[in-house]
């Protein structure tokens, strides 16, 4: 079973040629990549996340294997959807599943469940495709989508990501999907989003969580990037960087309804 894209033409060019040509341009960072631990990303229109999401995927290595955490913005599935597609399509081709890191990861936590229908029209995981493409045309990937589900998830889960990956022969990058606030005016969304980053610049996957909810904070991947906080204080002795900060404002004009986008690496 093939996952076709659903967002190639709407959040990025469905044309190879063009979509090739866009991510010479985003990808372009004048810092020395080097291994990473995980990368936070935003998943917006390359139109306007694109350019921060290609910096921070250019600062870091591309191993060959990924595992992709994001938001169910569709609500459909299962609440931690592990997808058991043998590939995923893009317009620069099928990226095949590692369906035996699938199976350790399923084996060490029982909150992942096999369902394809939890990612079939979620657009967070699909638009980090091409930038792994591009970087590591080898790639392969273990998607999991986290829907309605529990704080006490998030961290059991991330600390059996961590379980499994410190087993592993061979490196596997954590790539947690996430935009900021959502339609706000744009000092609102700095000021709100501020006091996210700070969460996650300390590794602080429950401090995030009361964070987001005390102030009501519209960060619709925030669990996906605890989990993946809660992997990264679980390994320790890793440190989190902010590659940048923005918001569509800075692209459409209008400074009123903006959404925010933050960029971080974790080595």
């Amino acid at each position: 079973m093939i996952r076709s894209p659903v967002v190639a033409g709407l959040f990025y060019p469905d044309h190879p040629e063009n979509l090739r040509h866009t991510l010479k341009q985003l990808l372009q960072s004048q810092a020395a990549s080097g291994p990473a631990f995980g990368v936070i990303v935003p998943h917006a229109g390359y139109i306007y996340s694109g350019a921060l999401a290609g910096g921070v995927f250019a600062q870091v290595e591309i191993p060959q294997r990924v595992i992709l955490l994001g938001p169910n913005h569709t609500g459909a599935g299962a609440a931690i959807a592990l997808d058991d597609s043998n590939a995923w399509r893009t317009p620069l081709g099928e990226v095949p599943l590692d369906a035996d890191l699938a199976a350790r990861l399923r084996a060490a936590s029982p909150l992942l469940q096999a369902d394809s229908l939890a990612h079939a029209h979620e657009h967070s995981l699909e638009v980090m495709l091409p930038f792994l493409q591009q970087l590591r045309p080898d790639v392969r990937i273990v998607p999991i989508c986290i829907g309605h589900s529990k704080l006490r998830d998030w961290l059991q889960l991330g600390t059996a990501l961590e379980r499994v990956l410190r087993q592993e022969k061979l490196p596997v990058l954590l790539v947690a999907s996430s935009d900021m606030s959502h339609y706000v005016p744009a000092e609102v969304a700095q000021r709100q989003d501020r006091l996210a980053i700070e969460k996650m610049l300390a590794l602080d996957a429950e401090g995030l969580c009361r964070t987001v909810a005390s102030h009501s904070i519209s960060m619709c991947g925030y669990a996906p990037v605890t989990v993946l906080l809660a992997a990264a204080a679980a390994r320790g002795g890793l440190k989190a960087q902010l590659v940048g900060y923005t918001h569509s404002g800075e692209i459409s004009g209008d400074r009123e309804r903006v959404v925010g986008y933050a960029g971080l690496a974790i080595r």
